[in-house]
């Protein structure tokens, strides 16, 4: 009996530490999404067209507020970080969300693997980003934020935002 009391006693103060310190590791995790940069999603590519000539269709989720922060491109990029086409948003979508938005034409081969993500004003690409070809369709894929980063600098970009 004295055993079983010790190991219930045992267990009582294991698992109060244990989850009085995730409790605060899952706190200062909280804090910390709330001091982190708002990063856009790709939620959803659809593709139509002939080879060569392809439109995209993007969806978007971003958190934007207004000017001073939204999602203000979307853009398929090749295996080795070269634009490939940038889809321009004029506009944020801070009641519109997810949203989606087509554009194209891609000169891309029907095998030809690439990735489509999303760019805000403020914080840069996003890492939840789409990966695939228009013979084999599109998934979601992880990508570094680093990825091919000098094309925030690369034409064509945003001239203002309209709302």
């Amino acid at each position: 009996m004295r055993f079983h009391v010790s190991l219930l006693v045992f267990n009582l103060v294991f698992w109060s530490v244990c989850c009085s310190t995730d409790a605060k590791k899952n706190a200062g995790e909280n804090n910390d999404m709330d001091s982190a940069p708002a990063m856009v999603s790709v939620t959803g590519v659809s593709v139509s067209g002939p080879e060569n000539e392809y439109t995209f269709s993007v969806t978007l989720k971003s958190p934007d507020t207004g000017c001073d922060q939204y999602a203000d491109w979307w853009e398929v990029v090749d295996m080795e970080g070269k634009l490939l086409y940038r889809r321009i948003l004029t506009h944020s979508h801070a009641k519109e969300q997810p949203f989606t938005r087509p554009g194209g034409t891609v000169d891309i081969s029907e095998g030809q693997l690439v990735y489509i993500r999303g760019h805000m004003n403020n914080s840069g690409y996003g890492t939840k980003a789409f990966k695939g070809s228009a013979a084999n369709g599109f998934s979601s894929q992880e990508l570094d934020v680093e990825f091919a980063k000098n094309l925030q600098k690369m034409e064509p970009l945003p001239q203002g935002c309209a709302f």
